[in-house]
């Protein structure tokens, strides 16, 4: 789901309504920042975790080796949330509530891995390659489509 005004106030969310996300968060997001991804674990404790991230569209994708505690509370319960903030500004950031669908295809995961390490380390892409090929080709990998039901904008 997507958003269609930005906020009025730091505090209040968007309102999502089906079409694209406020140009000025698009922007902000497809930046090259961290997100904290907060799930729920199984007692109802909060889990959080710094995770990469990319923009697709309207949806967030984030990926994970297997066998971590945030994917299993996702698998449970997709509702999630993420805080994206800027590291020149810590005052600035984006909240982002959504429905996270797991996406357990080996060769789709792997592919999201490896985009998202090329991302991240656009500025030596042999280091992303060393990545991929030692580290992540090795390891069994899932990710998730976040679908966006609210963004809490916190950029003016």
């Amino acid at each position: 789901m997507a958003t269609t005004t930005t906020s009025t106030a730091p505090t209040t969310p968007t309102t999502p309504s089906g079409s694209s996300l406020p140009e000025h968060v698009r922007t902000f997001l497809d930046a090259n920042r961290f997100a904290s991804l907060a799930t729920v674990d199984p007692d109802g404790s909060p889990r959080q975790a710094v995770i990469w991230y990319r923009l697709d569209g309207d949806d967030i994708v984030v990926n994970s080796k297997t066998g971590r505690r945030w994917p299993s509370n996702l698998e449970r319960d997709p509702r999630v949330s993420l805080a994206v903030g800027d590291q020149a500004d810590g005052y600035r950031w984006v909240g982002l509530t959504g429905t996270a669908t797991l996406i357990d295809d080996q060769p789709t995961a792997q592919a999201d891995i490896a985009e998202m390490a090329r991302r991240y380390h656009a500025d030596d892409p042999a280091k992303a390659e060393r990545l991929v090929h030692d580290q992540f080709e090795r390891q069994p990998r899932v990710s998730f489509r976040i679908a966006i039901d609210a963004v809490h904008d916190h950029l003016d």
